[in-house]
């Protein structure tokens, strides 16, 4: 019995071996791989220097308490102004008391520092505890002096009264809120039926 000798496979045939294997082990390898960050964002104060995605920003105070916290899918700092801007940004605010006072809006801004906050569009405070709500289009919010405060109309809420004026400040430390500037809201009395209310004309609310 004779045995002929097979021919040796070309250098090609090994070639496409080898590409066909390390297609495979990439395409293993993808879905563990991190996923590519989105475009660097670009802002009309200038080129910047860092951004965040998905982040979360803690200030102390002097005693080295957590007193503010902010959450934004994506912050922005540009370093010609020290300015950091938020998307979508939640803010809580920790004050003297522990209360914890949330702030949120379209769009966030601190300042050099890191403060004060500016929220705009749909700016929204909330007093959980003390069940108020307050809705305005831009909130300031001062967390070395613990001030929140709007120059835009603003719309106060605690059920079941509601209350607007054109100026609302807030000093989360003495658990005190006041609007003023053509001040209008109603309260129902005790009692009332629903659809009914008493006009009121209060230039400052303590909840």
């Amino acid at each position: 019995m004779t045995f002929k000798q097979l021919p040796r496979p070309p250098f090609r045939f090994w070639l496409l071996l080898i590409l066909l294997g390390l297609g495979a082990l990439l395409s293993w390898m993808a879905p563990w791989q991190t996923p590519t960050p989105g475009p660097v964002p670009t802002d009309e104060a200038g080129e910047p220097d860092y951004y965040l995605e998905e982040a979360r920003l803690t200030r102390f105070d002097a005693q080295g308490r957590a007193h503010q916290r902010l959450d934004s899918p994506r912050l922005v700092h540009t370093p010609h102004d020290d300015v950091t801007r938020a998307v979508t940004p939640i803010a809580h605010m920790i004050d003297r008391e522990g209360r914890d006072w949330i702030a949120s809006g379209d769009e966030g801004r601190l300042g050099p520092g890191g403060n004060p906050l500016t929220l705009t569009g749909n700016a929204r405070l909330l007093a959980p505890e003390e069940r108020w709500q307050l809705d305005t289009d831009i909130l300031h919010f001062d967390a070395d002096v613990g001030h929140a405060w709007s120059d835009t109309p603003a719309l106060l809420q605690q059920p079941p009264q509601h209350i607007r004026g054109d100026r609302f400040d807030a000093w989360v430390h003495d658990n005190r809120a006041r609007l003023t500037d053509n001040v209008r809201g109603h309260h129902p009395p005790e009692g009332a039926q629903r659809g009914q209310a008493d006009a009121v004309n209060p230039e400052d609310v303590t909840p």
